[in-house]
């Protein structure tokens, strides 16, 4: 069970082990929910502010952070166990981290999304698998506020929790050679958007003319987790001109 607001080890039994010789995964149960994620985020949060030494990155997944480290820092010069050194501290910090109720005040970033014909080829088949019309499928779609649970499979992809489930799909039993950047996907419960393009076998409903990652910027990667995002429908001629926009 996660927390409610307050400290995270009252109730949340989070195992350690470790992931080779320079990093420390945090497990924190099993379920994907947003409070999972809230409390992923708050140690995430902690550790940049309070860094142990020889700590590099933390990089956080649906139920996982895992911890990023120089063995011959966080050993102090070969003095100390680094696994047992830095599994120390860090339970250390377990034990001071205060889970926020919520960060609903976090910035939302709106995505255009043109649905449908050639940029969601998929919509049709999300809406006859879902007994929806496709007009449901994207009322539906860009109904709820997203949470960026994690960027992952590809530079600046996320994975996003809050989709509404009636809009559940399986995979495409054929994945494509290679989806366009931007797409938007369903797959499971789950829904994405495609920073580049890649093969891919989730059902795609529309595109974006965002770009979501840009290597020649300093912050690549337009969004990150724990970021908020609510998708908005546009018309075929609006994608072109934000596209141009974008370009």
């Amino acid at each position: 069970m996660l927390p409610s607001p307050g400290n995270l080890t009252t109730d949340t039994p989070v195992q350690l082990y470790a992931l080779g010789d320079s990093a420390i995964v945090l497990q924190f149960g099993d379920a994907i929910s947003p409070e999972t994620h809230r409390a992923i985020q708050a140690v995430g949060t902690y550790l940049e502010e309070h860094p142990f030494p020889g700590f590099i990155e933390h990089v956080p997944a649906f139920t996982t952070l895992t911890v990023y480290y120089n063995p011959w820092l966080a050993s102090q010069a070969g003095r100390l166990d680094p696994y047992a050194e830095v599994a120390r501290q860090l339970q250390e910090l377990l034990s001071q981290v205060q889970v926020p109720a919520d960060s609903a005040a976090a910035p939302i970033v709106e995505i255009s999304v043109c649905y449908g014909g050639s940029f969601g080829p998929d919509l049709e088949w999300v809406a006859r698998h879902t007994a929806l019309t496709p007009e449901q499928v994207v009322a539906l779609h860009t109904a709820p506020e997203y949470r960026v649970y994690m960027i992952g499979f590809a530079p600046g992809f996320p994975y996003l929790g809050g989709m509404n489930e009636q809009l559940a799909a399986p995979r495409k039993d054929q994945p494509r050679a290679e989806v366009p950047a931007g797409s938007v996907g369903i797959a499971g419960k789950q829904t994405g958007i495609y920073s580049l393009p890649t093969p891919g076998g989730w059902q795609l409903i529309g595109r974006t003319p965002r770009r979501l990652f840009t290597p020649e910027a300093a912050s690549p990667s337009l969004l990150r987790a724990g970021q908020r995002l609510r998708f908005v429908s546009i018309t075929e001629d609006e994608f072109h001109q934000l596209q141009e926009h974008e370009s």
